[in-house]
């Protein structure tokens, strides 16, 4: 347990905590580090010594989803809950990690060499880097924090002269679809670009962190999570472009409206087989819709000359493709008899494996439909006065998202509930929307409704716990991206 506050503490000597209460609630956690009930905690930092924090949100996937590895349009809000990171370099070349619980009483704890990052003075390949944190049960975590500085090694050029002590506290749940694991990534790579003076972008930051989790923790998710973690703007709708990453600018949501999250308590994971066949699956519809359209395919390595849809099916319109491409899709095809006709696809993250079979219909048609959905849906927020058959409108939108995912495999009951419930709820009770988010296959429901609804979601929450034993834990309030907020720099003060 922690004791009570000793004499003096840190002080913020550079940036703005932002008044944001976890900032605040932290520093008090490295106030009392010395008096913490473990020793490798209470001497993790060295008290003459400047830390750096950086914090970085999760985020709640409003409408785009999983059509961003697509290039669609996607609409997401940074959430309250985050992940802050204390940075301390020294000089022992080593990295040591402690992760904290949300309670601050438990912790786990990760060291390793940074000589372990190279091979002969070259940094190691990622999947080498990915079996070295994969080897032993229960360090898969710090591929999250450590693949930051091989990232930054192997596309920056960073030598890393010191070691350096990270102290991990998160707020954003895991496995609820709400991407702690960007957050963790961005907050890391945030406090070694500020502790390390290496200047990055926000945006170019967010494609290196997606970097990190695709290649060195192996999860082909796309790059919506780690854009919004990095630029996301408090009480703001990012509007991404997914093409690779083009940031549209914000929407705020009208007034009288609000959104909310609704865990199911199915836990989610991106780097599970459901959503990878599923992009696997959208990738091979691009590819023969390339060849059925007659574009220039370079077999090896494979390559598409695409001056139409620029590479992306999402930029397929949905009239042209229910035209030409839909029914000349098959609905199934197994990676062998794929490979042997069409030799692979684009997608550079996933890999088709020949002995498994992969919708391909259903899950490239989502990809074209939900672009749609999501430009009517930011075409709507965008009015000067949303009427209420607008509002039906958007939640309409939402429904038919929920759907598409769920006919590419990517629901699940406790999802499909959520949804059930907030729509037999209704507009009568404030509500008009809801729709599973992120990777699917479980984690968190977005919720639409009017601002004053909190009561009708508490009540969805009471219904769903009285069903299934499981209380959702309701996502509710912004706060800013990890630029936004920049990073602060304490240094302890003994009085």
């Amino acid at each position: 347990m922690l004791k009570e506050n000793p004499a003096g503490g840190y002080r913020i000597i550079q940036g703005n905590p932002r008044q944001l209460n976890d900032v605040a609630e932290f520093v008090q956690v490295l106030d009392n580090l010395q008096s913490h009930r473990t020793p490798v905690v209470h001497k993790l930092f060295d008290p003459d010594r400047e830390v750096v924090l950086s914090r970085a949100p999760g985020r709640l996937d409003v409408m785009g989803g999983i059509a961003d590895y697509s290039g669609s349009l996607v609409l997401e809000l940074p959430i309250a809950e985050a992940t802050i990171v204390a940075l301390q370099r020294d000089d022992s070349k080593m990295l040591r990690l402690v992760s904290l619980a949300s309670d601050a009483e438990r912790e786990v704890f990760f060291e390793m060499p940074l000589a372990d990052l190279e091979c002969d003075g070259t940094p190691v390949a990622y999947e080498k880097a990915r079996e070295y944190f994969w080897a032993h049960e229960g360090s898969e975590w710090a591929a999250y924090v450590a693949g930051v500085f091989l990232v930054l090694m192997r596309e920056r050029g960073i030598r890393f002269q010191e070691g350096c002590k990270l102290l991990i506290s998160s707020r954003v749940p895991e496995g609820k679809g709400v991407s702690s694991s960007a957050a963790l990534e961005v907050a890391t790579m945030s406090a070694v670009a500020a502790a390390y003076s290496v200047p990055i972008e926000a945006r170019d930051l967010a494609l290196l962190c997606q970097q990190v989790e695709n290649l060195v923790v192996g999860a082909p998710c796309g790059v919506m999570d780690q854009i919004t973690s990095a630029c996301g703007e408090e009480n703001q709708l990012l509007a991404l472009l997914c093409q690779p990453a083009e940031i549209l600018g914000t929407i705020r949501l009208p007034e009288a409206l609000a959104v909310w999250g609704l865990d199911s308590g199915v836990r989610h994971s991106v780097s599970g087989a459901d959503y990878g066949s599923v992009r696997v699956g959208a990738f091979m519809g691009y590819r023969i819709i390339a060849e059925l359209a007659g574009l220039k395919i370079e077999r090896a390595p494979l390559a598409i000359k695409d001056d139409r849809w620029h590479g992306y099916l999402s930029n397929l319109s949905v009239s042209e493709f229910e035209r030409l491409y839909a029914a000349n899709l098959p609905l199934t095809i197994t990676g062998a008899e794929f490979l042997e006709r069409y030799q692979g696809t684009t997608d550079p993250v996933t890999r088709i494996e020949a002995e498994r079979t992969y919708a391909v219909r259903v899950p490239t048609t989502h990809a074209v439909y939900e672009n749609f959905r999501v430009r009517t849906f930011a075409e709507l927020l965008r009015l000067s006065e949303v009427t209420e058959q607008e509002r039906y409108l958007l939640g309409e939108l939402m429904y038919q998202s929920h759907v598409s995912y769920s006919a590419c495999g990517l629901g699940s009951s406790g999802t499909d509930e959520l949804v059930r419930l907030v729509r037999k709820a209704g507009p009568a009770t404030g509500l008009y929307g809801a729709k599973i988010t992120g990777g699917g296959s479980g984690g968190t429901v977005a919720v639409l409704g009017d601002r004053d609804a909190g009561p009708s979601v508490s009540e969805i929450a009471k219904q769903y716990a009285e069903q299934t034993g499981h209380r959702p834990y309701i996502f509710s309030g912004s706060s800013p991206g990890s630029a936004q907020f920049g990073y602060l720099k304490l240094r302890r003060i003994n009085e």
